[in-house]
């Protein structure tokens, strides 16, 4: 899909996390012990993690001014469960919201969340515009209006559409 790099920061987890499906094809990298390992989830997690990625795609959908995909739970309903705490440095006295026990997939998606509102990117990780795709990227652009993950394949084709439409 996307020849974009990872989004900056802990935006990578959550863009990562979007993209372990492909639409087009319906294959889930969930569907196998590497790509549950990856993120630290289990099957009988499943159908959670995957309304927490249905609803992170959702959010990015909206981020790029699309309406969502299907109807989801909305991220903040899911995201007000997760236990997080405020970890200051002792060093310099800055302060994070961090995961609280060992970390699970959804404390860290709620801990990325914030990184990204205090940075000011949460709003730059956005999801493709073609329905078939919505693959999870970072906008990068200068003004922040990016549409599609790859302008060589969705962009061309989107193009290409519109060109044939009219």
């Amino acid at each position: 899909m996307s020849e974009r790099p990872p989004a900056p920061g802990g935006l990578a987890l959550v863009e990562a996390l979007v993209n372990t499906v492909d639409l087009e094809t319906g294959a889930d990298r969930l569907d196998t012990p590497e790509g549950r390992a990856e993120f630290g989830v289990d099957e009988g997690e499943l159908a959670d993690v995957r309304a927490l990625r249905e609803s992170l795609r959702a959010v990015c959908l909206a981020h790029a001014g699309h309406p969502p995909h299907r109807a989801v739970t909305p991220l903040g309903e899911l995201l007000a469960g997760a236990p997080l705490y405020v970890a200051v440095d002792a060093r310099d006295g800055s302060a994070a919201l961090a995961p609280a026990q060992d970390g699970p997939l959804l404390s860290r998606v709620a801990a990325a969340v914030a990184e990204a509102l205090t940075a000011g990117t949460w709003l730059r990780l956005k999801a493709c515009e073609l329905p078939e795709c919505h693959w999870a990227y970072y906008d990068r652009s200068p003004a922040g209006k990016g549409r599609w993950c790859s302008m060589s394949v969705c962009g061309a084709r989107a193009k290409m559409r519109r060109y044939r439409a009219k």
